[in-house]
């Protein structure tokens, strides 16, 4: 009788996979900015891991969310502000403005969470709005020209960043470390409850859980992720501006979060790097319609891929793709 070679257990399958997946995309990005114009894949990392934090919050926790501009702009405005103006290095900074966008999110949330569905989407909406004014109004953002020339600095004070493939390679792991925290929640029992609540919140009150202290800790979270995407694209490009602030950047993180896949780790990287290159690829051609086609592809998305790409592509694949979010 021979013995049969031991199976590999489902967390372990999901490791392997997890680690592979890290390798892949490691490869990738050290390759990228020899083949890509760096600015461009900066940019893309910073939308991306913009979205990937809105996701942990709607994907994950079926929170919709309309304020994460908020986030994303106000973190924008704060990192600007400390390297240009106090002179702290661009780690320091940034982690700041992801700080202060935490504590923007905490209070977004202990308002919002009381609600549910469309209420709490307006309620994130007007107070994202509120923050928008504050930024036209307050005198450090410079108003309608935002805050211009913010110096790159130097990380930890040794690595120039005025040089750009420093720059995208300081960006690039700032994305794969916070791609990991996601993936990290999301796979931790935290992560499983944020699941629960999207799928059945009454039983999971009815199974003990806070739900309430769960949504807002999602909440701050995802704000934070945000804001430091936020703070990354002020320092890549130099500026911290009001169209970082705007309810339209809260439409377009959506639109890639659901056009990606709503609910898998990828799909909103992906969704991301789609909007992003129809952006740069369609400005000079269409000018103001890009809003228009934007929408159009927003429209066929909800209509004939509910799933999004990424959530069609495993449902080809035969992988359960995750339920969407309320």
């Amino acid at each position: 009788m021979t013995n049969s070679p031991p199976l590999k257990s489902p967390s372990a399958a999901r490791s392997s996979r997890h680690i592979w997946g890290y390798a892949l995309l490691i490869a990738i990005g050290l390759i990228a900015p020899f083949v890509v114009y760096p600015t461009f894949l900066m940019k893309v990392l910073c939308f991306a891991l913009f979205a990937c934090a809105f996701n942990l919050l709607l994907g994950f926790a079926g929170l919709l969310s309309f304020g994460h501009a908020a986030f994303f702009g106000g973190a924008a405005y704060v990192c600007a502000w400390l390297s240009k103006v106090a002179g702290l290095t661009p780690e320091l900074s940034m982690l700041a403005g992801g700080l202060v966008a935490g504590l923007l999110g905490l209070l977004f949330g202990a308002l919002s969470i009381r609600r549910s569905g469309i209420y709490l989407t307006m309620i994130t909406l007007a107070l994202a709005q509120l923050v928008f004014f504050f930024a036209v109004q307050l005198p450090f953002t410079g108003g309608e020209d935002g805050l211009q020339g913010v110096p790159r600095g130097r990380l930890f004070g040794l690595i120039d960043l005025t040089d750009n493939l420093s720059m995208y390679f300081f960006v690039f792991a700032v994305f794969v470390a916070g791609f990991w925290l996601i993936q990290r929640t999301v796979s931790s029992p935290f992560g499983q409850v944020l699941k629960a609540i999207r799928e059945n919140e009454p039983r999971a009150i009815s199974l003990g859980y806070d739900v309430a202290r769960y949504k807002l800790l999602a909440f701050v979270l995802s704000a934070f992720l945000a804001g430091v995407a936020g703070g990354m694209k002020s320092l890549v490009f130099q500026l911290a501006s009001l169209t970082d602030a705007h309810w339209h950047m809260s439409g377009e993180v959506v639109l890639m979060t659901l056009l990606g896949g709503l609910g898998t780790l990828f799909g909103p990287a992906v969704g991301a790097i789609t909007i992003v290159v129809l952006q740069n690829e369609l400005a000079d051609k269409v000018g103001p319609w890009v809003t228009v086609i934007m929408g159009a592809i927003f429209v066929i998305c909800v209509l004939a891929f509910r799933r999004g790409m990424v959530g069609e592509l495993l449902a080809l694949l035969g992988r359960k793709p995750p339920k969407q979010g309320h």
